[in-house]
């Protein structure tokens, strides 16, 4: 298992764990589980990192289909301008490869932030923490598992 599943495991979180054969070729890892899967994109979040002009690593989940609004994301963040984060620093940072980053279970505790879109979904699906698996639980359930904050990040 991954971090992400040993987590909502260990705390009891109610989840079910959605696996499919991932292409390597797939131009979206996260648009490619939502079909994969049957399931509509705006139910599946993708997690992005960013970076505050200060260095601050802030992790963003936002729906597939759309993309991060950076300005709304450093707004909710209080901070001046963001940027997205080096792909090196974000799996140092959370311990996940890029296109497995799970905003649960993550190495270091970065502020959170999830699109306002996900509390309108009964549940949602994030990375698991590995190419190929997903975690289907509520919006509630991750944000009390990340401490995250709700916001309009999202475009689209």
């Amino acid at each position: 298992m991954t971090p992400a599943i040993d987590l909502l495991k260990k705390v009891r979180a109610a989840h079910t764990v959605h696996s499919y054969t991932h292409d390597p070729k797939a131009p979206s890892y996260g648009l490619e589980a939502a079909e994969k899967l049957g399931l509509e994109p705006s139910r599946v979040f993708k997690t992005l990192l960013a970076a505050s002009e200060k260095g601050e690593l802030l992790v963003a989940v936002v729906p597939v289909a759309g993309s991060l609004d950076l300005k709304a994301l450093a707004q909710a963040a209080g901070v001046k301008k963001v940027d997205m984060a080096d792909p090196a620093a974000a799996q140092r940072a959370t311990g996940y490869l890029v296109g497995g980053i799970s905003p649960l279970g993550q190495k270091k505790r970065l502020r959170t932030f999830i699109d306002a879109s996900a509390r309108r979904q009964p549940t949602i699906h994030v990375s698991a923490g590995r190419r190929g698996l997903e975690v289907e639980l509520s919006a509630e359930a991750l944000a009390g598992q990340t401490q995250a904050t709700f916001a309009s990040i999202g475009r689209g």
